[in-house]
This record gives structure tokens, C-alpha cells and sequence, in this order.
């Protein structure tokens, strides 16, 4: 399975979305975003899953990273992209709750597995020099 995720930066904090539940993964941490549907491209994947879960327009910033990771049930590759900016306003449509962290706080959550590297990126990286 293919999914992008998002990471949306604004004044020096990134939003993590806490899956709802009753659904795979029921509260961990992920970044927002989802499945590549057939044909669709990554970037307009992010695109459609951001407006559909939290009623943004995103700007679709850099590649990240992309890498693989096998869970006992699925395999899934995550394409991830910077989202430096974003009109409209934040609404969750989709997830038990959702936070502004900055990078010193996000190791503290549980994430999913997947993520993980993501974190440790995101915490070294410089990705909060954002527009908003």
C-alpha cells in the first residue's frame, strides 16, 4: 500500500493528528494524509487527503523522504512532503484529536510505526522556517 503523509509547519510547530477509534492503528500519532489511490499521483493524493480531512488547501512542498515499512499485516511505502503553507482554516474532519507540537515535544507521542523515522527527521531538520 502506497500513502503520503504531510508535514504542515507554522510558527515553529508541526501538526500530528491522533488516529480515531475503532480504526487501524486506533490512537497513535500519524501525520496527516492517506492512500494512493490507482493512477493517482503522490502529490495530488496529499492534496485531496488534506482538504478531505482537515479543509486546507495545501501547498505541496519538498519530498522528504519515502521509505518502506512492514507491519505484521501490511506492508506500506510513505511518501512524505513538506507543507510550508496552506489557505483556509484547520478543521479536523477525521481524527480523535489533532495538536500543534514543536520538534523537542514530537518523540513524546506514540506514534505509528512508520512514522518513526519521520520524527527523527523532522526533529533534526530545519522545516520550520514555514510562510504562515
Amino acid at each position: 500500500m502506497v500513502v503520503t503523509a504531510g508535514i504542515i509547519t507554522h510558527g515553529g510547530r508541526v501538526l500530528i493528528c491522533q488516529r480515531q477509534k475503532g480504526t487501524w492503528g486506533e490512537y497513535k500519532w500519524e501525520f496527516p494524509g492517506g492512500k494512493v489511490e490507482d493512477g493517482e499521483d503522490p502529490r495530488e493524493c496529499l492534496r485531496r487527503e488534506l482538504k478531505e480531512e482537515l479543509a486546507i488547501e495545501p501547498e505541496i512542498g519538498p519530498l522528504l523522504c519515502r521509505l518502506e515499512h512492514r507491519y505484521p499485516d501490511r506492508d506500506v511505502e510513505l511518501i512524505v512532503f513538506h507543507i510550508p503553507a496552506y489557505t483556509g482554516e484547520i478543521h479536523n474532519r477525521q481524527f480523535e484529536s489533532i495538536r500543534w507540537v514543536g520538534r523537542d515535544e514530537i518523540a513524546q507521542f506514540d506514534f505509528l510505526e512508520a512514522d518513526r523515522p519521520v520524527i527523527e527527521a523532522v526533529a533534526r531538520e530545519s522545516l520550520f522556517g514555514d510562510r504562515q
